[in-house]
């Protein structure tokens, strides 16, 4: 386990300077503005603006006369070459390429236009910073550089899987499963693609894919998951209707955010050869113990209008069971949003 105290890995030296002056900052501490000119070869100037884009993409850093930058906390940069040596060797061996990147408009978009990834095979991308990242039905993700990890993962199934509709089911539990080791908080699932802390809003799971009829199919999974949003930004996200939480309240060490993505990829890959198999079916038990919906009244907005009722779980295909007025009634995921009525 690294120390919360142990000097961040070196960025490139072609990296933006944003990115470097942040892996500086990200190791705690101040450093004053003389330093980092130093130590990154740039002047004093250059440093201020790059502390002034930082706060721009949502990052507080702090500014004080006489003592110069900081962050609120520890925070580790994202490194590919510490996810991928953390792996178990059968995983790493099913990777085709893992790479880490400071910013992208979408990690999603990027690996949806790849079309040579082998049946079997995954590439992974994470990024720092997304400037167009996307939740379902278009909705923006919104995560300074640092305080959050937006990963996307792209994978080729020789043929069309059983239950593929209900990927992003399975996809929760694995990243459940996952986080079970960081964390001794209980997660849950929100039908149908909403990890939860305490019912408020901890990542989202977006999936994608492109199919070939009784061919291969590609499917690309992208993870938001929050790790240290910082009370601003969960304000700003309150605003927007959503009760937002992040891994810090879980009692989770941003400094291990390598550590997590390591394990979020080996739960993944492993979890994919098995749904290849098997479909949802493996996974359906635990997805049902980690709903927060059921049970509850809620209001389920489809095509044909909002329908209101209780929610009665999942059925064997991962659909929304809810019990209204007219009965007992299927909703299926990428269809409906659902929200909790208090």
């Amino acid at each position: 386990m690294p120390s919360a105290h142990r000097p961040a890995r070196k960025s490139a030296p072609d990296a933006p300077l944003i990115a470097r002056v942040h892996a500086q900052l990200a190791r705690g501490g101040f450093h004053s503005g003389a330093e980092l000119a130093r130590v990154l070869k740039v002047s004093r100037s250059a440093v201020w603006k790059a502390a002034v884009a930082l706060r721009e993409l949502g990052v507080v850093v702090h500014a004080v006369r006489n003592r110069g930058y900081r962050l609120p906390g520890v925070c580790e940069p994202l490194d590919a070459m510490r996810i991928r040596a953390a792996l178990a060797t059968p995983v790493r061996e099913r990777i085709r390429r893992l790479e880490a990147v400071w910013s992208l408009p979408s990690t999603n978009a990027v690996l949806l236009e790849r079309n040579d990834v082998p049946a079997g095979r995954a590439d992974v991308l994470i990024a720092e910073f997304q400037s167009a990242g996307r939740g379902r039905r278009g909705r923006a993700w919104l995560a300074p550089p640092g305080g959050a990890i937006c990963i996307s993962l792209g994978f080729t199934f020789a043929q069309l899987p059983r239950d593929l509709a209900a990927l992003g089911l399975a996809v929760g539990v694995w990243v459940l499963r996952a986080l079970r080791g960081h964390t001794p908080h209980e997660l849950g699932l929100k039908w149908p693609n909403d990890l939860t802390l305490e019912r408020r809003k901890l990542g989202g799971i977006l999936i994608e894919l492109r199919a070939e009829s009784g061919g291969p199919t590609y499917v690309v999974i992208g993870l938001g998951l929050n790790v240290s949003l910082g009370a601003p930004l969960l304000e700003r996200i309150a605003q927007t209707g959503t009760r937002a939480i992040d891994l810090v309240a879980a009692g989770v060490d941003p400094a291990r955010r390598n550590a997590i993505v390591a394990s979020l990829v080996e739960a993944m890959v492993t979890g994919l050869e098995e749904f290849e198999r098997a479909g949802l079916k493996p996974f359906i038990e635990e997805w049902r113990r980690a709903d927060t919906l059921r049970g509850a009244a809620v209001t389920v907005h489809a095509a044909q209008g909002p329908t209101r009722g209780i929610a009665r779980g999942i059925d064997a295909s991962g659909a929304l069971l809810v019990e209204s007025t007219a009965g007992l009634q299927k909703f299926v995921s990428g269809e409906v949003s659902v929200r909790a009525e208090t």
